[in-house]
């Protein structure tokens, strides 16, 4: 048995991308109502599995956030830490401060902050980081949910951002080592299969998360993702027209920016990916804005 952490970046200070999301107005308020509704909740609901979790928040976070972070302590038994960044060593002394080391092995989550993981999921994690073969492994749910409400859709991603690594205590590395889709490079990878892990939620703040997989019925999957019990089914010429068109295109879609990506880090590595994402968040941002003033211009304001 191992011990397992959940690992998750609230609201870090970080440059690139997703630090000129991070800096609109309202994306910290939205963050919160998000954590609120779909991260916390599939926490607190975990079955058969005993789970630490450490929170990483900014030290400049607002009296209000603060003041929020104690409820969550209260109803999930979350660790919150303060740090502007997290290097290899303050991780490290983290784990070591606030996790009740009882076996030889640790199991290491990454749980995005407005997503959330099946009831099932740390059982199913752990039960199979016991049968790992190798010192270090990097473990991956399959199959999860894409959420983009109303819309359910089923996603299969074998090196999706819900990556574990198992490994011994001692030089732990974590799954934070590498990026969620560059840990195989690192170690051996396994991939589990069974329902749906996880939810992964697109909405308008994602840095570069997309709808993915296809149309489903959220009640056939409501049982181990309780945050989709209230949706109603689509209808089924949505069904249809999403197995014939829709997810066709979005796969195509996907497929030739996995390839633009692939050729960027073989020839620039990951902090040239980093640098045209940031570019590109920027084109979005004022492709938004010049569209809401247009609209504004429209309606006479």
């Amino acid at each position: 048995m191992p011990d397992h952490v959940l690992l998750t970046r609230f609201n870090l200070p970080t440059g690139g991308a997703e630090g000129l999301v991070r800096a609109r107005e309202g994306w910290l308020l939205d963050r919160v109502q998000m954590f609120e509704r779909y991260c916390l909740p599939s926490v607190r609901a975990q079955r058969g599995a005993a789970v630490t979790w450490i929170v990483y928040l900014d030290p400049e976070s607002p009296d209000w956030l603060r003041a929020r972070i104690g409820a969550w302590v209260q109803r999930s038994g979350l660790v919150p830490v303060f740090r502007s960044t997290v290097s290899a060593a303050d991780l490290a002394a983290d784990l070591a401060a606030h996790v009740d080391r009882r076996h030889a092995t640790l199991l290491t989550t990454n749980l995005d902050n407005d997503d959330g993981l099946a009831v099932d999921a740390a059982a199913r994690l752990q039960a199979a980081a016991r049968a790992c073969p190798a010192p270090r492994t990097a473990l991956y749910l399959r199959h999860g949910i894409v959420l983009a409400t109303p819309r359910v859709h089923l996603r299969s991603d074998r090196r999706n951002a819900f990556c574990s690594v198992h490994e011994p205590w001692e030089g732990a590395v974590t799954c934070w080592a590498d990026w969620h889709n560059r840990l195989q490079r690192q170690m051996p990878a396994t991939v589990l299969g069974g329902d749906p892990g996880w939810v992964q939620v697109v909405h308008g703040r994602n840095v570069s998360n997309r709808v993915r997989g296809r149309l489903v019925a959220p009640a056939r999957y409501a049982a181990v993702l309780p945050a989709l019990a209230d949706l109603a089914p689509p209808g089924r010429g949505a069904v249809v027209a999403d197995r014939l068109v829709a997810h066709p295109l979005r796969e195509l879609r996907a497929r030739v920016r996995s390839s633009v990506r692939d050729a960027l880090l073989a020839t620039t590595g990951t902090a040239g990916v980093e640098r045209v994402s940031a570019v590109l968040a920027r084109h979005r941002r004022g492709t938004r804005a010049r569209a809401a003033a247009r609209a504004d211009l429209g309606r006479g304001r």
